[in-house]
């Protein structure tokens, strides 16, 4: 028989558990669950279109679903921790996935994976310590892990585009430049033009994006603040600051990209290295 002293102790844990976080979860899921009745109506079009999309997007929502939930528990417990170290861990997590994710667009530029995460981690790091060194966001996890991801997403995209676009237009425009290096370029002069292309391309759609906003559609950092309770003015004054970070941050990390991209296009006799562009 179990000691009734022991059973007493159970109880008096139990009692004092405070489990309301884990309730006020579960019932905070019941709009996002009777949102996925868009998703149903998204696979009931796929199976009458025949498009044969159904699985992915099943699979991408219960992916969405399980990442979120998994990461809202993750910074609940850093958000509540003092230590710098959470900070950064999270921090650099994020850079690590960015630049495998970004190496995997551009997977024919050797070490891409090395050459992304490198990029964008110096393109964040020095956006996110001139914010905090100009006082706009405090070194706190609230504020840090949430810009920090918005500037390594954006820089992601940028630096993903930039390498393959560099990679391509060098290869399309190959002889071009072996003549400049044949008359005395060196390699960034041989690919002036191909490097201003990648980044032109690669950044148009920030600029682009900076240029319509709130007009077109309210940015996610905005509409966050107006449908949490803040005024219309305060968001926009956040989002002017996020505008100006992604704009800096990427194009930080996609000219340091096309930096790092150049030892391995080109030998140390500066010679195109014709492994890497003849796939």
């Amino acid at each position: 028989m179990q000691n009734p002293g022991s059973q007493q102790l159970v109880y008096a844990v139990c009692e004092n558990m405070d489990f309301a976080w884990i309730l006020d979860f579960l019932q905070g899921m019941i709009k996002p669950a009777a949102a996925t009745a868009v998703v149903l109506m998204a696979v009931l079009l796929s199976i009458f279109q025949r498009l044969g999309l159904e699985g992915e997007m099943i699979y991408s929502i219960i992916r969405a679903f399980l990442q979120l939930s998994v990461i809202g528990f993750v910074l609940q417990f850093i958000f509540t921790q003092e230590k710098s170290f959470w900070i950064i861990l999270a921090y650099l997590f994020m850079v690590t996935v960015a630049g495998y994710t970004a190496g995997q667009r551009a997977k024919h530029v050797p070490r891409g994976k090395y050459v992304a995460g490198a990029s964008i981690l110096a393109g964040t790091a020095v956006t996110m310590f001139l914010l905090v060194i100009l006082n706009v966001f405090p070194f706190t996890p609230r504020y840090i892990i949430p810009v920090a991801g918005m500037m390594v997403g954006n820089a992601m995209t940028v630096t993903g585009v930039t390498m393959k676009r560099l990679r391509d237009d060098i290869k399309t425009q190959l002889n071009l430049v072996e003549t400049a290096l044949a008359l005395g370029a060196t390699p960034r002069q041989a690919t002036l033009q191909q490097v201003k292309r990648a980044l032109v391309i690669a950044l148009s759609p920030v600029l682009d994006n900076a240029k319509t906003v709130g007009l077109i559609s309210l940015p996610g950092a905005m509409t966050g603040l107006i449908m949490g309770g803040a005024s219309p003015l305060e968001a926009i004054q956040l989002q002017i600051v996020v505008m100006n970070m992604l704009i800096g941050a990427s194009t930080v990390s996609s000219i340091m990209s096309t930096y790092l991209c150049w030892p391995a296009f080109f030998t140390p006799a500066y010679q195109l290295e014709t492994k890497v562009f003849s796939s």
